[in-house]
């Protein structure tokens, strides 16, 4: 069971990593050496078109959101197409950074569990559809 203490390591623990790393893809303050192979290319494509420089700044603000601990939520909601994107990464190309992907993963999954309240209706199996508030004197 994930208690409140635990939610909030892993909120500041997964903010750091996110942070530092996307932090890192913009100014290259921890020299990693390129993959090879599949994922080199992989990652050399998303260099080349930019397309890194948006995960990189989804990574960074949901780090800042997560250790400032506001709208921890809406930071989830960022990370988590981020990290199965990081896991598929590393299942398919790159199995070396699996075990710190698992990880983020888990971590994400403690930070997940203690605000899925925030995410109630999207684990609705029906769609009830409520009336809109209408405004007194106002006739459609």
């Amino acid at each position: 069971m994930v208690t409140r203490t635990d939610s909030v390591i892993a909120r500041y623990l997964a903010g750091v990593i996110f942070l530092v790393m996307g932090l890192n893809g913009f100014l290259n303050f921890i020299p990693l050496p390129p993959p090879g192979g599949i994922a080199g290319h992989f990652m050399g494509a998303l260099y080349v078109s930019h397309y890194l420089w948006v995960i990189l700044a989804f990574q960074v603000i949901a780090g800042v959101l997560l250790l400032v601990n506001r709208y921890v939520p809406l930071a989830a909601a960022v990370l988590a197409p981020v990290i199965v994107n990081i896991l598929v990464f590393h299942v398919s190309m790159a199995p070396s950074g699996l075990p710190m992907a698992l990880f983020v993963a888990a971590l994400w999954a403690a930070i997940f569990i203690d605000v899925r309240p925030a995410f109630s209706g999207l684990f609705q199996s029906r769609w009830q559809p409520q009336a809109w508030p209408r405004k007194k004197g106002i006739k459609i």
